[in-house]
């Protein structure tokens, strides 16, 4: 695999298929990958670009020049599946587009990933993951106490709508080849890849021809069972007994009174409330209360405590790291089946230009 991505998309998902035993190549420009230099480092890089380039190689090639297009193309006869994160157009003008590189390789899976797509009016415009999830929607959803939007904690768009697709239609290229015997092109919008997650949004609107407003449905803050509380000693929980059953044990475990279960009559003074009855105690009272009932509650946990967390620890989602000198620091889990993963717990993360004497891919064979 030939990875020419940088920063998030593009290094998650070939990440992911290096976890799954892929040979995976990363060409980086005179200089390497930008992300090499982002805080807070680890050895002479970044820890970010550490995990999300565990496993792989690298090697400096200067696209703009008749040595590096000429080694690349080198590369492509015998790569598998190549994966580009460049804006729509970039490739062609380099003289490497898809068209160009399957004469060299049929069977090469082209894989690329944009903001936008590859065509459209805004498939050349420059934005990142805040961009993208403004786009479809998704931010106008939730909104603070003034009404403005919510900055999300995580990036949306660059993973579940870029890096999870690129995964799955790689793999859906693959066993198309199976068949087919040739590869293939595939166009991965992050975009447009983020509107399924509004799948009730989308039903609301058409249905009933009337969009929703941040706060006002069951998951964006509507409802007393769905939302975050404040306890006593500072920490928060997230309460979702959404179902009839959930709520009911929910209620009788925070002594609601019972005027105020009816939540749907009055939905905003239930939820002022239960916010008060979760105010009284501690995070680790409630967990002892709610302990053995069916509650769907949780104590909002930091990072720490998620990367020190006895369920995940019992299931090994963190024995797998990346080595760094005489050191490590833990992998970044992967979304596949321990069975479709690589034997290999310990893999370091590429220097700079590493593979640079190798000769093609017997790199990965020294």
């Amino acid at each position: 695999m030939l990875d020419l991505t940088t920063l998030v998309p593009g290094p998650l998902a070939t990440l992911a298929l290096a976890e799954a035993g892929a040979h995976v190549l990363k060409i980086e420009r005179p200089g390497g990958d930008e992300a090499r230099e982002y805080e807070p480092k680890v050895g002479p890089d970044s820890g970010i670009f550490a995990l999300l380039n565990r496993g792989k190689r690298s090697i400096v090639l200067d696209l703009k020049t008749a040595g590096g297009i000429e080694h690349f193309k080198h590369l492509v006869a015998d790569a598998d599946i190549l994966v580009e994160q460049f804006r729509p157009g970039v490739m062609a003008r380099l003289g490497l587009s898809y068209d160009v590189l399957s004469q060299i390789n049929k069977r090469l899976i082209y894989c690329a990933i944009s903001g936008y797509g590859q065509t459209g009016p805004l498939s050349g415009v420059a934005a990142h993951d805040l961009n993208y999830v403004a786009e479809t929607g998704m931010l106008s959803l939730v909104a603070s106490a003034d009404g403005s939007p919510v900055l999300p904690p995580a990036l949306i768009a660059d993973i579940a709508g870029g890096s999870y697709p690129a995964i799955m239609n790689i793999l859906l290229a693959l066993l198309q080849r199976q068949h087919c015997g040739s590869g293939c092109y595939i166009d991965v919008a992050m975009a447009e890849n983020v509107l399924p997650f509004l799948y009730a949004a989308i039903a609301k609107q058409q249905i009933t021809g009337v969009g929703p407003q941040a706060g006002e449905d069951m998951t964006t803050g509507g409802s007393a069972r769905y939302g975050i509380y404040r306890t006593v000693d500072d920490r928060f929980l997230s309460v979702a007994p959404v179902e009839d059953r959930f709520w009911a044990s929910f209620c009788d475990r925070i002594d609601l009174p019972g005027h105020a279960r009816d939540d749907r009559s009055d939905p905003v003074k239930t939820k002022s409330l239960v916010a008060a009855k979760i105010r009284e105690k501690t995070a680790a009272q409630w967990s002892e209360i709610f302990r053995d009932y069916d509650v769907c509650v949780a104590v909002v946990a930091t990072i720490d405590e998620a990367l020190d967390s006895e369920h995940f620890r019992s299931r090994k989602v963190f024995d797998r790291k990346v080595a760094i000198g005489s050191g490590d620091v833990t992998a970044l889990p992967m979304p596949f089946d321990r069975r479709f993963r690589s034997l290999v717990t310990a893999a370091p993360y590429p220097l700079l230009d590493e593979a640079a004497d190798a000769s093609g891919w017997d790199m990965f064979n020294s």
